[in-house]
């Protein structure tokens, strides 16, 4: 039998399939406030998450006495959220014992940061110096293993019910996590088999976080269906087992159907299913690219067109409001930039435009540098991006026509010359129009799969954005005029009116955009790296920084 470190199944209670991260605390040189001995430290943690703004206590360690240096055993495990802004504060306090409350011990030290900065660091291994001037704190991020964990498993059916009038059944089959509450959740469906009473499936993986928390005594629901064209899938029968019961050897399964065995007395069953095979596995993660040393990489790219209106018309998509606040272009580089900044050591981002006339002689420019500058396009973080946009509003004419294909090819060539497996690069692509050039922009959209690059692309306005959704192709391969089929997803659209509408112009939008268009890029780029055979390495531990 399996065993390993497991969250434990309590009905009545709520637990969402997600990564956590254990955090391990130290620090060295803390300030001494104690007359007579050294300080007794205790390290507080608090969170923050989502748009509300404000610290919770997550919790907090031991004391150790007498000691500047202090090794807390205490860890701290936190959902770990990737398209979340999600920040911490560690606060250091010399505790004394005969005083209960937290506000009344003598402070030592403080740091803020966020999640992102911690998992980031090489190794996962964060050092930073606490905001008093004296003493490091060294935080060591790591994954909880039942995270980590694939559960593969090749499964069959036979003497299936027939469900078809002028032929047999077409059956797939379902996997759900069964929720506390009794409600389940579709986390895997088969492929189709054609005409048959007999199933064979291609081996199905899926995360034991998503299947049942990490909890092998946790019930999973298993249902075969009958395909119909029009939607209306009959059921053939279903099962609900513990996972555990899955990884017995020679595991096999009767489907039942409720509602044929509440009108049939003699009924038995509507098939039987088999597990041929089963098996638990650790999986490459996301953050183990991550923490062995992969950076990614951000890159803007703005709309310059016309049709966004004259930006110092009210009613224009780039009109800056004298009196604060941002424009849609400038909540998307928030939403996405503030995440993706955590992950790039020097935060030096290029920042493109396309779609204007610029300085000096008025060209039409499809791939021109938002700072200005006649050959760098690197700006220093999201204040730096949204500097060098500024900028632009003041410098290029809006114009036109809206063509995707010169940025992306732009950063498509950057991607193919980096060596694999050290950089992975991420294009917002912020526009409020119907492309013009979908013929070359599809092609190098096909090229791109096959490099290290997401592209985010964000719709600001009320134009119609059914060629974006094209360009997602949620539903198939992206092909080219030529045929050639992308290698895989790399597109991910997101209309922000309809959040705009719900949150308004504010943190809450933009956490609702950053969530919508950056849930799917871990997988992307574990998808990538897979694909082209790239391991994550161990890094050899940062060198100590010595306290002044």
């Amino acid at each position: 039998m399996f065993s390993g470190n497991q969250q434990p199944f309590q009905p009545g209670t709520a637990a969402v399939p997600q990564t956590q991260i254990e955090l391990s605390v130290a620090c060295s040189g803390l300030s001494d406030r104690d007359l007579s001995s050294k300080s007794d430290p205790c390290c507080v943690l608090y969170i923050c998450e989502g748009a509300a703004g404000a610290f919770v206590e997550l919790g907090r360690t031991e004391v150790v006495k007498n000691s500047l240096n202090p090794v807390f055993a205490t860890k701290f495990q936190i959902n770990y959220k990737f398209e979340e802004k999600q920040l911490l504060r560690f606060a250091v306090l010399d505790w004394d014992v005969s005083v209960a409350s937290v506000s009344r011990q003598d402070a030592l030290d403080e740091l803020q940061c966020s999640v992102g900065e911690v998992v980031a660091s090489l190794g996962g291994k964060f050092q930073r110096r606490l905001s008093g001037g004296r003493g490091l704190l060294l935080v060591t991020a790591e994954e909880v293993s039942a995270c980590r964990q694939v559960l593969t498993l090749s499964l069959s059916a036979r003497n299936l019910d027939k469900k078809d009038t002028f032929g047999k059944s077409d059956p797939f089959l379902e996997l759900s996590r069964v929720n506390a509450d009794g409600s389940t959740t579709l986390t895997h469906r088969t492929e189709v088999i054609k005409n048959s009473l007999s199933a064979d499936w291609r081996p199905v993986t899926v995360p034991l976080g998503s299947l049942c928390a990490g909890d092998l005594r946790r019930p999973v629901l298993l249902r075969c269906f009958d395909w119909d064209n029009d939607g209306t899938h009959d059921e053939i029968g279903s099962v609900t087992v513990p996972v555990e019961r899955l990884l017995e050897p020679g595991c096999q399964l009767k489907l039942v159907n409720e509602k044929k065995r509440a009108k049939k007395k003699k009924y038995t069953d509507s098939g039987t299913l088999l597990v041929n095979s089963a098996r638990i596995a650790q999986q490459v993660t996301f953050l183990d690219y991550i923490q062995s040393g992969t950076q990614l990489h951000f890159t803007v790219a703005v709309d310059f067109t016309a049709s966004n209106g004259y930006p110092t018309d009210p009613r224009s998509l780039h009109y800056r409001d004298p009196r604060g606040g941002d424009n849609q272009y400038m909540t998307a580089i928030r939403a996405v930039g503030s995440i993706i900044q955590d992950y790039d050591t020097d935060k030096q981002f290029p920042c493109l435009g396309f779609g204007g006339r610029v300085p000096p002689d008025g060209r039409v420019s499809h791939e021109f540098f938002l700072n200005g500058h006649p050959s760098s396009p690197y700006c220093q973080g999201v204040d730096g991006i949204l500097q060098a946009y500024y900028h632009s509003l003041n410098t290029v004419q809006l114009y036109g026509p809206t063509n995707f294909a010169p940025v992306i090819r732009h950063v498509s060539r950057i991607a193919a010359s980096s060596p694999p497996g050290r950089d992975y690069y991420v294009l917002l692509i912020i526009t409020d129009g119907i492309i013009t050039d979908r013929l070359d922009t599809v092609a190098a959209l096909v090229d791109a799969s096959a490099l290290p690059l997401s592209i985010i692309i964000v719709g600001v306005g009320s134009e119609d954005f059914s060629a974006m959704e094209y360009l997602d192709c949620d539903g198939g391969r992206l092909r080219d005029a030529a045929g050639r089929s992308a290698a895989r997803d790399v597109v991910q659209f997101v209309e922000l009116l309809p959040l705009l509408g719900r949150y308004g112009l504010g943190p809450e939008t933009q956490a609702g955009l950053a969530r919508a268009v950056l849930a799917e890029l871990p997988r992307q780029l574990v998808e990538f790296m897979q694909s082209h055979g790239v391991t994550p390495t161990t890094p050899a531990p940062p060198a100590a920084q010595p306290v002044q």
